[in-house]
């Protein structure tokens, strides 16, 4: 059964959401509110789950050309105490992570919908009609009447209350400043690397490779502080900026120098919504719409590739829609419910005034992660591999062989180098 599908929104959500239905042969219709789509963010971590999903979409290869491969997830004190140490390798030797550059996964998936495509732009949906299968722009033109209509607009979405009121929707209080700056010679390649000041500072670099159309590898840089104080009024100028970043991290502002400050400096904000259930008639949220959350466990990629590819596997199963949207929202709601959890409790731990608590952190968190129950427990967190407070989220056979094959090959690449290495040392 062929349907004639609606995407509201063409960020990773509904890219990935878009290529998959579409290769599925249901006829695919977007609807992105720019007039050019662009990526918005720095960087991000995907993680085991969501590279799975690109490998099935045969895109591991050119993520992997591009991103950088991150084996470490390292957060300490100003007075470099560690407060985290995760190595994914203590799971499974094969698993890793993959910074990458918001525009390159942008590109990629955007290169992959190829043949015959509609991607209306410059389009804003203002109004959706869950049950008889139309949207409404804000020029007033009505589009539809669509089978399916998927709601992928993000974590401020507009139109999520239209499908189903939400149980909780709200801003979170604190946000970040972010960019991305060249790699150079940063001494931590292949790691995520944070730097905290109790929980009212924080600074990360995340390594995230190049883009297709940049070759220079670049990192990504997190700066968190409280929502208010991005706002203009509240700007106290760029030396004052930098001394703070200085002192909790001197590393980080050497490689921000060029930055101009704050012109260089794009934002961040952050909500946490819930919703009883995702979909109302024909229409169903996915991505960041369905479950907005703080980005403290880095999953909001991953979750959107994931939900792209269940609710792909949903109408595969049951072609009406009627029986296929219950059936995606059981099977995301049982893996995304912990991290939405998960997310809320540690939001407070590394963003907020709550001094006692990040004291708490500081002491604890370390030697707790390092106990061999609760690190296998914290490993498949971080690696998306947790599905409710016990259970696991399985990555498939296929994709472990492959990453079997890729970690001979780069084995073979090190001992082919290795050789010449010694040859050029040799006087």
């Amino acid at each position: 059964m062929t349907l004639h599908v609606g995407i509201v929104g063409y960020g990773s959500a509904g890219q990935a959401a878009a290529l998959m239905l579409a290769r599925d042969g249901h006829r695919v219709e977007v609807f992105e509110r720019v007039p050019a789509p662009r990526p918005v963010g720095a960087g991000f971590l995907l993680q085991p789950v969501g590279l799975e999903v690109l490998w099935e979409l045969g895109l591991l290869d050119a993520a992997m050309r591009h991103g950088a491969r991150i084996e470490r997830l390292h957060g300490e004190t100003g007075a470099g105490r560690a407060v985290m140490d995760m190595r994914y390798r203590e799971l499974q030797p094969l698993l890793f992570g993959l910074g990458m550059q918001r525009a390159a996964l942008f590109s990629l998936l955007d290169r992959a919908w190829d043949g015959e495509r509609t991607l209306h732009t410059g389009c804003e949906i203002v109004s959706i009609d869950a049950a008889g299968g139309t949207l409404v722009a804000a020029d007033g033109a009505r589009h539809g009447r669509f089978d399916l209509l998927v709601v992928a607009d993000g974590a401020a979405s507009r139109l999520r209350g239209m499908v189903q009121p939400a149980r909780l929707d709200r801003a979170y209080p604190w946000g970040a400043q972010w960019c991305l700056v060249p790699a150079g010679d940063w001494p931590w390649p292949d790691e995520l690397r944070q730097r905290y000041v109790r929980a009212r500072r924080m600074a990360g670099m995340l390594p995230v490779g190049t883009r297709p159309d940049d070759p220079v590898p670049r990192m990504s840089f997190f700066w968190s502080l409280p929502a208010a104080a991005m706002e203009p009024a509240a700007w106290t100028g760029e030396d004052s900026w930098r001394r703070d970043l200085a002192a909790v991290w001197p590393q980080a502002a050497a490689w921000l120098r060029a930055t101009p400050v704050p012109d260089g400096l794009a934002q961040a904000r952050y909500r946490d919504a819930v919703h009883r259930r995702w979909f109302e008639g024909r229409a169903v949220l996915i991505g960041d719409a369905a479950h907005a959350m703080s980005p403290q466990l880095g999953q909001g990629v991953n979750m959107a590739l994931l939900d792209a590819r269940a609710l792909r596997d949903a109408l595969r199963s049951h072609r009406d829609p009627a029986a296929a949207l219950p059936a995606f929202q059981r099977e995301r709601r049982a893996h995304v419910g912990i991290y939405h959890v998960w997310s809320r409790l540690l939001t407070p731990v590394f963003q907020s005034d709550r001094d006692g608590v990040a004291a708490l952190r500081d002491l604890a968190m370390h030697p707790l992660t390092r106990v061999p129950g609760l690190r296998g427990q914290s490993l498949r967190v971080l690696t998306g591999t947790r599905r409710g407070w016990f259970g696991r989220q399985p990555l498939s056979a296929g994709f472990l062989r492959q990453l079997a094959v890729l970690a001979e090959a780069r084995a073979a690449g090190r001992s082919a180098r290795a050789p010449e290495a010694a040859e050029r040392a040799t006087p």
